[in-house]
């Protein structure tokens, strides 16, 4: 857990504790930019650039060492998203006929024998994820993800060991380059540290295997090195389909999936009929 060698020193160890201070002025989860542009204006450090350097370094370490108060989700993921407010439906028999097209979503681990999550290197896979997976947690890292990104990961999938009781499984899919096998060995290592439960990660490609196999193109840029988005779209499909079946029961999502369709048809009668009811 902790690394109790961290110690910093000086004015480091002074603007870890303003920092901190800052934190805790307001009643929300701030960022590491928010924290950043706060020590600028009180004379902390002098130059924007500091932040990718200095900055950065000195609370990414407190963070991984647990200095003091720190933790690894002290500050907010910057990850950008919109935040949607206001009324959805016309009336009451609109919310009433939508709500009888409501998807029964249960849950789909029972009768599984692992529970299994797909990570990825870059943003730009995800729609092909989504297609060619169901049922399962999917994580874009995005590149090097952030410090509470990692942390999440890892309190979420020990919370589903908790819940379901049964191996953990994160199948891991990038590029074949040392950018890449760089990304998957720290989240590996940085979510171990976290997690309360033990799991294999297993990297399931790119490898120079199926890069022979699949007679993948090298990066132009960089010869020697292969990116995941070469392949063509059957071969990636073989290779995310191929891995996840041999840690997934198809047939008892198949159960699953048919009780969800029965419980959509049964709402869907029930709720026509009072939304034909309905008097303000």
């Amino acid at each position: 857990m902790a690394n109790k060698s961290y110690t910093p020193h000086g004015r480091t160890a002074k603007i870890l504790d303003r920092a901190y201070d800052l934190i805790q002025s307001v009643p929300y989860q701030v960022s590491a930019r928010w924290l950043f542009y706060r020590l600028l204006q009180e004379g902390w450090y002098s130059h924007k650039s500091d932040y990718s350097g200095k900055f950065l370094k000195a609370v990414s370490a407190a963070r991984h060492a647990y200095f003091k108060d720190w933790r690894p989700d002290t500050l907010a993921d910057e990850t950008r998203e919109s935040i949607q407010r206001g009324g959805t439906w016309t009336d009451v028999p609109d919310w009433l006929y939508t709500l009888s097209n409501a998807t029964c979503d249960l849950d789909k681990w029972s009768g599984q024998d692992n529970y299994v999550e797909c990570w990825f290197e870059a943003r730009a896979m995800t729609d092909q994820f989504k297609h060619y997976t169901h049922f399962l947690t999917l994580r874009a890292m995005g590149g090097q993800p952030s410090i509470p990104f990692k942390y999440k990961a890892a309190q979420e999938i020990s919370a589903a060991f908790e819940q379901y009781q049964l191996p953990i499984v994160i199948l891991y899919f990038g590029d074949l380059d040392k950018a890449g096998e760089m990304i998957s060995q720290v989240i590996e290592r940085d979510v171990r540290e976290w997690c309360e439960v033990d799991f294999e990660f297993i990297r399931c490609g790119l490898n120079l295997e199926q890069v022979n196999f699949y007679d993948v193109p090298e990066n132009p840029e960089k010869p020697g090195d292969y990116q995941w988005e070469a392949l063509s779209d059957q071969a990636a499909k073989t290779i995310i389909k191929s891995n996840i079946d041999k840690y997934l029961r198809q047939d008892a999502f198949k159960i699953i999936e048919k009780q969800e369709r029965n419980a959509e048809n049964w709402l869907k009668t029930q709720l026509k009929n009072l939304a034909s009811e309905w008097k303000p």
